[in-house]
């Protein structure tokens, strides 16, 4: 049955019988009688003005008299320590992985915290300052990103002039770290700023003293590398605390305005390109077979000339001998030379000897198979060449001697002789 049903006797939940009693105080505390008690320890720590003995406001007896009564020392030293130990907490500091804390007193550099938990002097004696020095950051010279797919130029930083006084537009990025807090913090307002302007104007130096060609081409990794060497050494003089991790040409062309000539101009030269390819490929091939000929005709040269004066000196090595021979035998030796000279003179050539014992009619040799037979056979001294020749001549005999009936037959002797 709910308490507030006819019947109930009105029994609340905060009453332990019937009535509006509280009877035992077996409900919760009254929220002004806990306000009071409150109020009452306060006053005795720090005293009071013109006190009430019932609750707020009420009238009763002042037991000072009506005079206001100072606060109580406990009461102030409680609230003091409780303030000084507050503010030396607030000196506790953790420095996470990958950064720095760059501690100051009064605004002055004072340490450098490494990761871990630390005390400092609370505010406003010192004071910490953390600093990134693990992540990669990012400038951007010549464009800006305006989303993670898409840039757009900045003409004003892009925009360089060449040594061939051509205007060419590049555009450069550069990734750095912190590497040294302090300064990162203390010597430069702006630091990321300072950078991007030690950027700019190295690169248009780099830029300024080679040919825009070479700049468009072959030349950016070049660029990037002399920009970075540049700037790594102004930032180590000015001591700005940032290490120069990379440097990339994202981009070099021309201006908008002279793209299509200079279109053209990239594929004449890639013409050239592949007509002096297309000319070196020649010559390789060329030039190989040509010195491969000479070498060989110096080689023969070579063996000829070896050739002739090993000959040559055979020959004079010979004649000496044969003088020497001479002097001792004069007839042999000249007879000897002569057959010799005989022989290599007849040897090479096709000969018919005639020993005719006996006085006959004349007769008929066939000069023009014999020519013929002779030039077939040529140099060579077989015996196709010979007997061809007898049988010539003994078909000629034959028949001079049927011609010539009762005529006395003469020996005929014909041999060929090499």
């Amino acid at each position: 049955m709910a308490w507030n049903e006819p019947g109930g006797g009105n029994r609340d939940p905060w009453s332990s019988g019937g009535g509006g009693g509280r009877g035992n105080n077996q409900g919760p505390p009254d929220l002004d009688e806990a306000i009071r008690k409150l109020r009452q320890r306060l006053e005795g720590l720090f005293g009071k003005r013109g006190g009430s003995k019932g609750g707020f406001g009420g009238g009763g007896d002042d037991r000072s008299g009506g005079k206001p009564r100072g606060p109580g020392f406990k009461g102030i030293g409680i609230i003091a320590g409780l303030l000084v130990t507050v503010w030396i907490l607030s000196g506790i500091y953790i420095i996470d992985e990958g950064t720095r804390g760059v501690v100051t007193r009064f605004g002055a550099y004072q340490a450098t915290a490494l990761p871990g938990p630390h005390w400092h002097l609370p505010y406003p004696i010192e004071s910490v300052q953390t600093v990134d020095v693990s992540s990669r950051r990012r400038i951007t010279i010549g464009y800006q990103a305006v989303s993670a797919q898409q840039t757009r130029p900045v003409l004003s930083e892009a925009l360089m002039l060449t040594e061939d006084e051509n205007i060419v537009n590049v555009q450069l990025a550069v990734q750095y770290q912190v590497a040294n807090a302090a300064d990162f913090v203390f010597n430069f307002v702006d630091p990321q700023q300072t950078l991007k302007e030690l950027t700019e104007s190295a690169l248009r130096e780099v830029v300024g003293k080679r040919r825009m060609d070479f700049v468009i081409t072959e030349g950016r990794t070049e660029v990037a590398q002399r920009t970075r060497e540049l700037v790594v050494q102004a930032l180590d003089e000015y001591e700005v605390g940032i290490e120069v991790v990379e440097v990339v040409i994202q981009d070099a062309q021309p201006p908008e305005q002279v793209q299509p000539a200079f279109e053209d101009a990239i594929k004449a030269r890639e013409d050239r390109e592949r007509l002096i390819n297309q000319a070196e490929a020649y010559r390789n091939e060329v030039i190989p077979r040509a010195q491969g000929q000479a070498a060989r005709i110096g080689e023969e040269a070579q063996g000829y000339v070896a050739r002739i004066v090993q000959r040559a000196e055979g020959d004079a090595s010979r004649f000496s001998q044969q003088q020497q021979e001479y002097a001792k035998a004069p007839r042999v030796t000249r007879d000897r030379l002569y057959l010799d000279t005989m022989e290599r003179v007849l040897g090479n050539s096709a000969k018919v000897l005639i020993d005719n014992e006996s006085s006959q009619q004349l007769m008929y040799l066939p000069l023009d198979r014999m020519m013929r037979s002779g030039g077939a056979t040529g140099s060579s001294t077989g015996n196709g060449g010979a007997s061809s020749m007898d049988n010539a001549v003994s078909s000629n005999t034959n028949s001079s001697r049927s011609q010539s009936s009762g005529a006395p037959s003469s020996s005929l002797r014909m041999r060929e002789t090499r």
